[in-house]
């Protein structure tokens, strides 16, 4: 009977102390969809920001690229 409440400790520690869960780390995309604006509107403004040019409308910042405007983060 000792032997039985003996095994039966061992198995239950070892099966306690060996998980089935793993960590899960999240990770950005690789890649973002990026909009291209081919043309800039109107009621654009032309912002300097550390010898950078950038251009403003609807309250976000494009930068200017071979492609168009694209919207970039300050």
């Amino acid at each position: 009977m000792k032997n039985l409440i003996y095994t039966i400790l061992i198995v239950f520690t070892v099966v306690s102390l060996s998980s089935c869960a793993t960590k899960v780390v999240r990770t950005k995309p690789a890649y973002k969809t990026v909009k291209v604006v081919k043309i800039a509107p109107k009621g654009h403004k032309v912002i300097h920001i550390k010898g950078q040019k950038y251009y403003k409308w609807n309250n976000k910042y494009y930068k200017k690229t071979k492609r168009g405007y694209v919207v970039v983060r300050l």
